[in-house]
């Protein structure tokens, strides 16, 4: 997988409608992909597209597929791997054929979810069992189910930090600030790596912590209420606000357009790079990026947004991609059972040291430190993702997007004219007209 582990990429997605209608209506549209009860009944041939490519490569879809016919042997699963999943799926929408079972991408609204996938029980059920349900419930039905989850924060090198004689995790954006300079002064190591080019990293890895600063799980849908998201002490004003500290005060990567996100893990590895915003999702690339470069595993580490509410720290849970059932499948019963037996009874999120979408799972040992340092974990509502999302496109902002971010860090290195203030001002103007126009 050349980027994130789903792109973990998760929460709040962008709200556009796919041109069409998976070839035109709705059809099937009350039929449950309900969960199989007698396995030896469940039959079919099903494809599951995924955008994990390496694990189709590699073989270990394979190796899943092979368990997974131990409990239902007349069902067989044939794998899609894309390495642009999102556009090759947004294109495959406009007809029927796009799998039986598929990550719901970001560019499908989530008012259309009913159009393109088939109901997998209701809110209340399914929230009983499962953790992430807001995130693809509509009108009390569900149509997806989470991949895993993720929680939010910053993947770091303990033993460089520790080298420039940091050993505590930094409180507030102002301590992070100066912890990266001690950073840059003591050692030869770029403090933060911004991976500007790929983009992605720019994106939702940084507005996954909206909740994490003030410790509130309503803090994403409260921003279809607001007119000000980036107003003085909000999350995205103390979110990008620190980035562009970071950037401003020269402790990120000399010339942001020669990122590379696969030699940044490698280099995060060697203590040549000092930290970087990315989801939990993270922490196992970078080991195995250090395993394989004869380095320490152990010293790769997670830290919290640096950001106190009531003296505690607080991350986000988030969910990643959500696995759901195409409308038009003639095997609803097996991609079901696909779905139910990949979440609950494959281990992939625990070999992914991810956060398991079942709510009777523990937390995996790569948060190990968020336990033992009593991180208070929240998981973030996505009731109103709907709204938020109508605003954000019609605010041309893209909160999940990477443009708006390149250019804060353009602004803060100079490449653009402008100021921090300035800019937060545009995008609250912004707000707030697409806000109205949307009668909100």
């Amino acid at each position: 997988m050349g980027k994130r582990m789903l792109s973990v990429a998760l929460l709040a997605t962008t709200a556009m409608t796919v041109a069409g209608c998976g070839g035109g209506g709705t059809p099937n549209a009350g039929e449950t992909a309900a969960a199989p009860l007698n396995p030896a009944s469940v039959k079919g041939d099903i494809t599951v597209l995924t955008n994990r490519t390496d694990l189709v490569n590699d073989g270990t879809m394979k190796k899943y597929a092979a368990q997974f016919n131990k409990v239902y042997p007349k069902v067989r699963v044939k794998f899609e791997g894309m390495t642009d999943y999102e556009g090759e799926v947004k294109i495959r929408m406009n007809t029927d054929d796009y799998g039986d079972v598929l990550l719901i991408p970001g560019a499908v609204a989530k008012g259309d979810y009913p159009k393109f996938f088939a109901p997998l029980g209701s809110a209340s059920s399914m929230r009983a069992k499962y953790l992430f349900t807001d995130r693809t419930n509509v009108d009390d039905t569900v149509y997806g189910i989470a991949s895993f989850g993720t929680a939010n924060g910053l993947v770091y090198n303990k033993a460089l930090w520790k080298k420039a004689g940091i050993t505590d995790w930094p409180t507030s954006p102002r301590e992070f600030l100066a912890d990266l300079k001690v950073i840059a002064d003591r050692t030869e190591a770029t403090p933060y790596y911004t991976n500007f080019k790929d983009g992605w990293p720019l994106s939702d890895q940084w507005t996954n912590g909206v909740g994490s600063v003030s410790c509130d799980s309503q803090a994403s849908d409260k921003l279809a209420e607001t007119d000000k998201p980036w107003s003085k002490g909000s999350d995205l004003q103390v979110i990008d606000g620190l980035l562009y500290g970071i950037v401003h005060g020269e402790l990120s990567e000399k010339d942001p357009a020669t990122t590379n996100w696969e030699q940044s893990k490698t280099l995060l590895a060697k203590g040549e790079i000092g930290s970087m915003m990315l989801g939990s999702w993270s922490i196992s690339q970078m080991r195995a990026a250090a395993q394989k470069a004869g380095e320490n595993p152990d010293d790769i580490g997670f830290m919290p947004f640096p950001a106190r509410s009531g003296g505690q720290f607080c991350s986000t849970l988030v969910s990643d991609y959500q696995q759901a059932v195409n409308i038009h499948s003639d095997h609803k019963a097996a991609a079901r059972a696909w779905i139910d037996w990949f979440t609950e009874k494959s281990g992939y999120a625990a070999t992914q040291g991810a956060v398991s979408a079942l709510k009777a799972d523990p937390m995996p040992k790569t948060l190990e430190e968020y336990v033992d340092n009593d991180v208070k974990m929240v998981e973030r509502s996505e009731k109103r993702t709907a709204e938020v999302n109508a605003i954000d496109k019609a605010a041309e902002i893209g909160l999940n997007q990477k443009d708006y971010r390149q250019k804060l860090v353009d602004i803060a290195r100079g490449a653009q004219s402008g100021s921090l203030e300035d800019y937060f001002e545009e995008l609250n103007r912004r707000w707030s007209e697409a806000r109205q126009n949307a009668g909100s």
